[in-house]
């Protein structure tokens, strides 16, 4: 059972994270145009009118924080704005930032109408945020030159540029840096007939012939998520090819996903395993999430931030001030029957 953990962790379906090794062909099947770009309507119309007004002033566009949860695009809009902007677009993150020299570098190096796109901003260290300050509210850059008496602060002009940040904690970032942006754009989860319309969309990039049934089936079982509907498109597509002679049929999605222990609803085997945890071992809750992390052998953070926001969606986890509970509807989804008569 161990070894099956460790398996799930290192090589899951429905993490929605982008694996090194298909960084490449997610890259190919993201859309270049604020147009193709599928769902989020509410978004796009605003976004829409702050790049038309920037590019009616011949201005760059104002900062913008993107938030929402991994892989619903926060890094695909970077780009579209990029190309909508008519814009190079330099990307950091908030980790690869360790020293003021590496925010100088960058920086510097920024032309007029540039746009750095900045992953993970909420990592980036307070002294790394004081130097970022000045650079997007005035455009200028001040380094201490010197140690001791005789430091001076060296101010450094900077052409115009747009900073993008994405978080997927909104919460971690401080409030001086939130308010530096000009817009801050949240990314929802995506409805089944905006997956759908996801799927075919790659599945037509990737020239696969698929069944409007089988689109439907990936689409339902992809956490609302555009990257895990993408990898699911790709593991149904080898299964086809091996089984099916490459007719993605219904059939075959329905195989394939049940081969990866994908049920109906997008739950994987770990997401199962947290559920029957608090159940088997605490009753169905509460738990604490400190002795829930050590039961199910799963970082804090990993279970608050990756797996959690999907089960609470659903309904089948309710976070309460004395811990985790797992509620009914999670008992019926696992064919189990609830003993409790009230959630705590």
């Amino acid at each position: 059972m161990i070894e099956e953990q460790t398996q799930a962790k290192i090589a899951r379906d429905v993490a929605p994270e982008v694996a090194e090794e298909e960084q490449k062909i997610e890259t190919s099947l993201r859309p270049s145009k604020l147009a193709d770009f599928v769902g989020q309507d509410e978004l796009k119309a605003n976004l829409n009118i702050f790049i038309e007004a920037a590019k009616g002033r011949s201005e760059p566009l104002e900062h913008t924080l993107l938030y929402g949860n991994p892989g619903l695009g926060k890094t695909t809009l970077a780009h579209i704005i990029g190309a909508e902007m008519g814009a190079n677009v330099k990307i950091t993150s908030g980790p690869a930032l360790e020293r003021v020299g590496d925010l100088a570098a960058v920086l510097s190096n920024l032309q007029r109408g540039d746009i750095l796109f900045i992953d993970e901003i909420h990592r980036i260290n307070h002294t790394i945020e004081e130097v970022l300050y000045p650079a997007m509210e005035d455009f200028a850059l001040d380094l201490m030159v010197g140690k001791g008496p005789s430091a001076r602060t060296l101010r450094l002009s900077l052409e115009p540029f747009t900073i993008i940040g994405a978080t997927t904690r909104l919460s971690l970032l401080s409030a001086p840096l939130r308010d530096r942006f000009g817009s801050t754009l949240h990314l929802n989860f995506y409805n089944e007939a905006d997956m759908a319309k996801i799927v075919a969309r790659s599945a037509q990039i990737l020239s696969m012939t698929i069944a409007d049934e089988a689109t439907a089936t990936i689409a339902s079982r992809s956490r609302r998520t555009p990257r895990i509907a993408n990898r699911l498109l790709k593991r149904v597509r080898d299964y086809a090819q091996i089984k099916h002679n490459g007719q993605v049929h219904k059939q075959a999605a329905d195989a394939a996903l049940a081969l990866l222990a994908i049920d109906h609803l997008g739950l994987d085997s770990v997401d199962r395993h947290l559920l029957t945890t608090i159940i088997d071992k605490f009753q169905g809750g509460p738990v604490g999430l400190g002795t829930l992390a050590a039961a199910t052998q799963e970082e804090t953070e990993t279970i608050e931030e990756v797996y959690e926001p999907f089960l609470l969606q659903l309904g089948f986890l309710e976070r309460t001030p004395r811990g985790r509970v797992a509620t009914p509807r999670a008992y019926e989804h696992l064919g189990l029957k609830s003993t409790r008569s009230t959630l705590v």
